[in-house]
Formats: C-alpha cells, structure tokens, sequence
C-alpha cells in the first residue's frame, strides 16, 4: 500500500490536530504495544503513536518494524512521534478520524 503525494498531504493535515493514542517505551513493542495500536487503527484509521527512546536510530527501526507488524503506511514521522495509517474494511464514522475531520 503506497500513497501518493498527495494523499500523505492531505493525511498530515488531519493527523495534526490528532495526540498519541499508544507509546513506546524501553520495553519495546511488546504484543501488548502491538495489539493496542492494531485496534486503534481499526477504529480511528489514522493514528499517532509516541516512540519514547533517545537512539535516534533504534526509534526509526522500531517505527518501519511497527507499521510492517500493522500492515499500515508510516506516513510521517517528528521527532518522536510516528503517524500511521490503514484504511478500515468499514470505517466507523463515530471513530474514523478520516470520516470526523474530513471536509
């Protein structure tokens, strides 16, 4: 699943607004960590996740690692923040942060 341009603009834009709904930490991702971002991404389709290590480079490994796990898209990343998508089979319109803040 690989986006265009234009459509990783467009989910920035949403994912701006949005906060982490799951973090990371020392422990790394645990089926726990997992499980958790696996059913927010079913929920909400386009979530931020918290990385909260200092090695730059372990935290990118771990962001691509996750995402292959999620079988999502790792649209963006900040700092420590990763922003990751995948689109529902029937998004909920009450969850669906793609349904609640489009135009």
């Amino acid at each position: 699943m690989s986006l265009k341009g234009t459509q990783k603009k467009e989910l920035r834009s949403l994912g701006h607004s949005l906060n982490p709904v799951v973090s990371v930490a020392e422990n790394g991702l645990s089926e726990g960590v997992v499980k958790e971002a696996d059913r927010a991404l079913t929920d909400h389709e386009l979530i931020k996740i918290r990385f909260s290590l200092d090695d730059r480079d372990e935290r990118r490994e771990l962001m691509t690692t996750l995402a292959s796990k999620l079988q999502a898209e790792l649209v963006q990343t900040i700092g420590k923040i990763g922003l990751y998508y995948r689109a529902a089979r029937k998004p909920n319109p009450k969850l669906s942060n793609l349904l609640r803040f489009a135009d």
